[in-house]
């Protein structure tokens, strides 16, 4: 997972903003000295209409909003409102919406509690990442850091011959200014970062790579870049065969190998140590278990061939990412991570997660939707300014259901929770 010298000029500046890591550890000794009973969600397993009251009653006073869209008290705006989003509009897929928290954050943009809204229908899920929340909170809380973004667009541009590849290369390598100014006069928050070029015989694969503001910006970065495609096409002094706006190189919507060479979207890592009590009396194992576990399942996702080695980050990406108006297709590439734990000196055990392909946003696409911005408003990532904390909070949500998931394998209690929330009774 390297990264350029630029960004690693950039990720300093962000580290030298931070807050010293001696004052970090304070905030979690602090943290882990609240009193926890006053913010529990009332009543987590039960599905009557006054648990469900309760649970909003909670939210409301806890966050002082309303949530009259998500509770079904708001009615829903007329069809007009989904331009952009949908096309053959005939109504809503309703999905059943849940919380989880309060999940504690250290990060350089997300700190506090949260509660996150997760949207599944899979029994189960929500309850196994609400315990995560709660054994990483009484531990101090999860520290979550948004290290760095990028989202690239590749063309590609066929040509007869290696000479004349080559001649295209030379020139392509002179035109970043005008590169500049082609982006520039489509978008108010794209801004080219870089190029870089990938050469197989007769055909080049130019990688722009963008940084887009508080949007995802799939759309984005392919408006500026066939700006700049149309300028190469009139310019160039070399005229290809044939040229594509995407070459299948970029990595959008699938995993590959390029996430951990480079970031698609924002990458994010977040650790936690959760204390041996709290994994006793929360998880019901113990560290070593815990540790044991993930050592001899690390070696069997090699031998499964996986991009990367985590246990579901898919899982909560796509519940976050559906309530709050993502592109859900982008978990494809999303999950491809690696989860790290093991015991410290002090027998405590230390988890980490490092995601580095998450594309979100906080403005656009499905953001501004009803209920999509009612989620992202409960957890103060409404507009402008909001995208990497939202991506913090992603990351910090990630590491609880790894935790969690971790646990009930270890200790045997994997299969018992699926029977327990995970069908009708």
């Amino acid at each position: 997972m390297s990264t350029s010298s630029n960004k690693a000029k950039r990720l300093l500046d962000l580290f030298a903003r931070m807050k010293s890591f001696d004052e970090v550890l304070e905030d979690i000794v602090i943290d882990q000295q609240k009193p926890q009973a006053e913010q529990k969600v009332p009543e987590p397993l039960s599905w009557t209409k006054e648990s469900q009251q309760k649970r909003l009653t909670f939210l409301r006073e806890q966050t002082g909003m309303d949530l009259g869209i998500l509770s079904g008290k708001t009615a829903m705006p007329d069809p007009d409102v989904f331009q952009g989003n949908i096309e053959n509009y005939i109504g809503l897929t309703q999905v059943p919406t849940g919380v989880i928290g309060p999940l504690h954050i250290l990060g350089t943009e997300a700190r506090g509690d949260f509660y996150v809204p997760l949207a599944t229908t899979e029994g189960a899920l929500v309850a196994s990442y609400h315990r995560g929340a709660k054994a990483t909170r009484l531990s101090g809380g999860i520290v979550s850091v948004c290290l760095t973004e990028g989202v690239q667009r590749s063309p590609l541009f066929k040509f007869e011959s290696l000479h004349q590849v080559g001649k295209f290369m030379q020139w392509v390598l002179t035109q970043m200014d005008a590169f500049h100014q082609q982006v520039n006069s489509k978008s108010r928050y794209a801004k080219l970062e870089d190029m870089r070029l990938n050469m197989e015989g007769n055909q080049v694969v130019l990688v722009f790579e963008y940084s887009t503001g508080d949007a995802a910006g799939q759309n984005m970065v392919t408006l500026c870049t066939e700006a700049i495609c149309t300028y190469i096409i009139e310019n160039s002094p070399v005229k290809p065969e044939c040229w594509f706006i995407e070459s299948n190189y970029s990595g959008d919507k699938k995993a590959t190998t390029l996430s951990f060479t480079s970031v698609r979207g924002k990458k994010v890592t977040a650790e936690a140590v959760v204390t041996r009590k709290v994994v006793k009396e929360v998880l019901g194992t113990t560290p070593e278990d815990i540790a044991r576990y993930w050592q001899s399942s690390s070696v069997t996702a090699v031998q499964s061939g996986g991009i990367g080695i985590q246990g579901h980050f898919a899982n909560g990406l796509t519940a976050l990412f559906m309530a709050t108006g993502q592109d859900v297709a982008c978990v494809s590439e999303a999950y491809v991570g690696i989860t790290r734990m093991e015991v410290n000196k002090k027998g405590d055990l230390y988890v980490s997660v490092t995601l580095p392909s998450l594309t979100v946003g906080t403005v656009g696409g499905g953001t501004g939707l009803p209920s999509q911005q009612e989620c992202l408003q409960l957890i103060g990532c409404a507009g402008l300014g909001t995208a990497r904390k939202f991506a913090e909070i992603c990351g910090a949500t990630v590491l609880a259901g790894e935790l969690s998931i971790a646990a009930a394998i270890a200790n045997g209690n994997f299969s018992k929770a699926h029977r327990l929330f995970g069908r009708k009774k």
